[in-house]
C-alpha cells in the first residue's frame, strides 16, 4: 500500500468539476492579473475568516515582507522569531536590514517559548513574528501582552495553521497582522504560489496593497516606491473554488488525527504531539518524535509510507545565519528537535486503513 505524504490529486478529483470551471472562466475572461477573481477571493476570505481586510500577494514570504517594509522596520531594528520555522520567517527580516533574532521553542508544542521573549527584548526590538507551526497555535495571549507591554508589533505567521484558534479567536487575529501562504501543500492551497495579508487596521492594509503594487492604488499613480506581489487570477479562482470545503477539510484533519493518536497508542519508543489547552489544532501536519527518527523514516520508505521532516535543522543553526555568532547550545530545544522530529502524512483524503498501515509499521519498528 503506497501512503503519500500529501495527495493533491485525490482534493483535485474530489473538487474536479469546481476547479476546472474556475480556470476555464479566467482563461475564458483572459482575468489573469488583478480584476474581479482576486477581489472576489479577497472578500470571501475575509467574510468566512472573520477580518475585515484581505490583501493577496504572491506568496507567503512577501507578506512576511510587505509587512515589515509598511510598519518602517529596517536597518537597525531587531524582530524576534522562532528557531524552528521555515527560513521565510527570519530571511524576510533580514531583507528589510533588520536583524533576526531567535527564540528558542517550546519541548512539548513545538512553537515559540513564550517564556524566553522578554529576555530577549532589547532597546532595538521593533516586532516580534510568532510562528503558528504545524497547525497549533502558540501562546499568543501571553505573546500579545508581552509586546503590548513593551510596544512591539505582533506579526503572526500562519502559514501551516489557517483557521487553527485559541481561546476562540482565528490565527492572525491577535497581532496587527496575519501572514498566509497558500502554497500547494497547505490547508488552504493554490496551484502555484501565492499567499496574503489580513488585519483589521485598514490604514494598515491601504499601504500593504499600496506596497505590493508598485507602491500605487490605482495604476499609474505611484505614491511609494514599492514592489510587484500580486496573486494571479487563475491562483484566486483555485482558491475561491476551495474555500467552500475548508472547514469540513479542517475537521477531516482533525479526525485523522485523533485516528493516529488512537492506533499509534502503547508504542514507547515515540512521542505524541500534544495540544495546546484552548487550542483548535487544525493538523496541517502530524509530527511525532523519536531518537531512532532517520532509522525509523528509512524503514516506512521501505513500504512506500512517505515522510517528512519540519525542519531537518533549527534556523539558528543553519550556515546562513553563522554570522550571528551563536552556538547549537544557545537553542537547545530546537536543536534537539532537529534531530528527532517527523512529520507523517496527513491530509483529509487518507483513510483510515492507511493510517493504521503506517501505524502498524511504525509498530514492528519498534518491535525489533
Amino acid at each position: 500500500m503506497r501512503v503519500p505524504f500529501v495527495d493533491l490529486n485525490a482534493q483535485y478529483k474530489s473538487i474536479k468539476t469546481d476547479i476546472d470551471r474556475a480556470i476555464e472562466a479566467v482563461i475564458g475572461e483572459t482575468a489573469f492579473i488583478g480584476g474581479k477573481y482576486v477581489k472576489a477571493f479577497e472578500s470571501d476570505f475575509a467574510s468566512l475568516y472573520g477580518v475585515k481586510n484581505v490583501i493577496s500577494c504572491a506568496n507567503g514570504t512577501d507578506s512576511l515582507y510587505i509587512l515589515m517594509k509598511v510598519l518602517g522596520i529596517g536597518e537597525g531594528d531587531e524582530v524576534i522569531t522562532a528557531a524552528n520555522s521555515w527560513i521565510s520567517s527570519s530571511e524576510t527580516i533580514s531583507q528589510t536590514g533588520a536583524t533576526p533574532v531567535f527564540a528558542d521553542v517550546d519541548e512539548v508544542y513545538y512553537s515559540m517559548n513564550e517564556r524566553l521573549l522578554e529576555g530577549l527584548m532589547t532597546s532595538k526590538t521593533r516586532a516580534v513574528i510568532a510562528v503558528h507551526l504545524q497547525g497549533q497555535m502558540c501562546q499568543i495571549e501571553a505573546i500579545r501582552e508581552i509586546c503590548d507591554r513593551k510596544g512591539v508589533y505582533l506579526i503572526e505567521d500562519c502559514a501551516q495553521s489557517h483557521f487553527s484558534t485559541f481561546n476562540g479567536v482565528r490565527a492572525g487575529l491577535r497581532g496587527i497582522a496575519g501572514s498566509f501562504s497558500f502554497y500547494p501543500g497547505k490547508n488552504l492551497g493554490a496551484y502555484g504560489d501565492a499567499g496574503c495579508i489580513i488585519t483589521n487596521d485598514d490604514q494598515l492594509a491601504d499601504k500593504c496593497r499600496m506596497y505590493a503594487n508598485h507602491g500605487a492604488l490605482k495604476k499609474h499613480h505611484h505614491i511609494i516606491e514599492g514592489i510587484n506581489s500580486r496573486m494571479d487570477g487563475i491562483q484566486a479562482a483555485i482558491l475561491s473554488a476551495k474555500l467552500p470545503y475548508i472547514l469540513q477539510w479542517t475537521n477531516s484533519r482533525i479526525a485523522k488525527a485523533a485516528l493516529y493518536k488512537k492506533h499509534l497508542a502503547g508504542i514507547s519508543g515515540i512521542v505524541m504531539p500534544e495540544v495546546r489547552e484552548g487550542t483548535e489544532h487544525s493538523w496541517h501536519l502530524f509530527v511525532i518524535r523519536t531518537e531512532r527518527r532517520d532509522a525509523l523514516m528509512a524503514h516506512l520508505k521501505k513500504f512506500d509510507i512517505e515522510t517528512a521532516i519540519h525542519y531537518p535543522t533549527a534556523l539558528p543553526n543553519l550556515p546562513a545565519y553563522a554570522y550571528l555568532e551563536k552556538s547549537r547550545d544557545d537553542f537547545p530545544v530546537a536543536s534537539l528537535l532537529e534531530g528527532q522530529i517527523l512529520s507523517l502524512p496527513i491530509f483529509p483524503e487518507i483513510t483510515e486503513e492507511q493510517i493504521i498501515f503506517v501505524a502498524e509499521k511504525i509498530r514492528d519498528f519498534f518491535k525489533d
